[in-house]
């Protein structure tokens, strides 16, 4: 792989800088502040209008048909200037272009990437969680609709989302994985209650339980067939799943060269234990970047990671634990200016090893699928 920048790369590269001195909005890691998830679709739409989101999608919708590069290239200079990251939603994008006929195509994308249109992801739900398939929530066909009941939990999103992407169960007289359909379904209609929920180190913004009371979704909103929402469901995991760029992981890098900077300056102040949890910091940050670099080149060739994605997800939540581990224990107890940011990263930090899919569920997925283990 060539990390160097092409002319046209460069003369990219240098706008998107020249540009964030004054757009910078200065927010605070998304891990410790209502504030950020309050401004992101702000940060969203301004990223957009000055062309640096969506890059590499259809232009069709939106999007430059840009290589996967010039999102590095995004993701490297936001984390560099302290800029808040690219919104992740290359996930949602990824199911509509892969399973949406035309028409919702042509209908939802051009929102969903320039940010005009906010949107949620409804999968978990309080019994079905790591067991996604076994969801309960309903979609009952009445006409040209279906009406949903149920319950979701740790729907990212919900408080700011004009629609959602609902995984419900249309047919239960099937295997369970067979039964689920994907539906786009408008969040600002009567039988939809939602409800924040207070993560450990104050966040109430990130995520949200709904509930659905006779909700609607119009047929035409299905995304995909009827029966293919367990298919939906693995394209949007599989890309959620992934580590977002080298921006991602150029974030973890920074934090510990910030705990770097704090031990040199007074050595003496920590102990060996820290010095050691400081250095698997380090080193843990630079393997999940030459991984995302090697994702990125598999990428460019052509080549689609499915199950590996449950690889990264495992390296990318050790990854965030060591490094909020190394946070709270060298920053977090201290009183300096970063000590509380340092300690609402550690505790932040502790979530990773469930969302998105548990640690455990994906060493499974690794197990069976990749390594061709037995079952029982």
């Amino acid at each position: 792989m060539d990390f160097f920048d092409s002319p046209e790369e460069a003369q990219f590269r240098s706008r998107l800088r020249a540009w964030l001195i004054d757009n910078n909005p200065g927010l605070p890691p998304s891990s410790t502040s209502d504030e950020y998830w309050e401004r992101q679709p702000e940060w969203h739409r301004s990223l957009y209008r000055a062309g640096f989101f969506g890059l590499t999608w259809p232009v069709a919708f939106g999007g430059q048909d840009l290589p996967s590069g010039y999102d590095v290239i995004v993701d490297e200079e936001l984390a560099a200037a302290g800029a808040p990251p690219r919104p992740s939603l290359g996930y949602l994008v990824h199911a509509v272009i892969h399973h949406a006929d035309d028409d919702v195509k042509r209908r939802f994308l051009p929102g969903l990437i320039s940010g005009t249109d906010r949107w949620c992801q409804a999968f978990s739900e309080p019994d079905a969680g790591s067991d996604l398939a076994s969801l309960r929530t309903r979609a009952v066909r009445d006409g040209d609709e279906f009406v949903i009941n149920g319950h979701k939990v740790w729907t990212s999103y919900s408080d700011l989302a004009d629609w959602c992407l609902l995984l419900a169960r249309t047919d239960p007289d099937v295997r369970k994985h067979e039964g689920l359909t994907a539906f786009a379904i408008r969040m600002d209609q009567p039988g939809i209650e939602q409800r924040p929920l207070r993560m450990i180190n104050g966040i109430t913004r990130e995520f949200g339980e709904v509930t659905f009371d006779d909700a609607r979704a119009t047929a035409a909103d299905m995304i995909g067939r009827p029966g293919e929402g367990w298919r939906v469901a693995m394209t949007v995991l599989s890309h959620e799943r992934e580590p977002q760029e080298l921006g991602n992981a150029g974030r973890y890098t920074k934090t510990a060269r910030q705990l770097t900077d704090l031990v040199r300056a007074s050595p003496e102040a920590f102990s060996s234990e820290q010095h050691r949890m400081l250095a698997w910091a380090i080193i843990e940050s630079d393997m999940l970047q030459h991984l995302v670099s090697r994702r990125l080149s598999d990428r460019l060739d052509g080549f689609e990671h499915g199950s590996l994605g449950s690889i990264d997800k495992l390296l990318n939540t050790w990854v965030e634990q060591a490094v909020g581990h190394a946070a709270v224990d060298i920053a977090g107890c201290g009183d300096h200016d970063n000590a509380q940011t340092m300690l609402s990263t550690y505790l932040y930090s502790r979530a990773q090893s469930v969302m998105g899919g548990t640690s455990q569920i994906q060493k499974n997925l690794v197990a069976t699928r990749i390594l061709g283990l037995p079952t029982s």
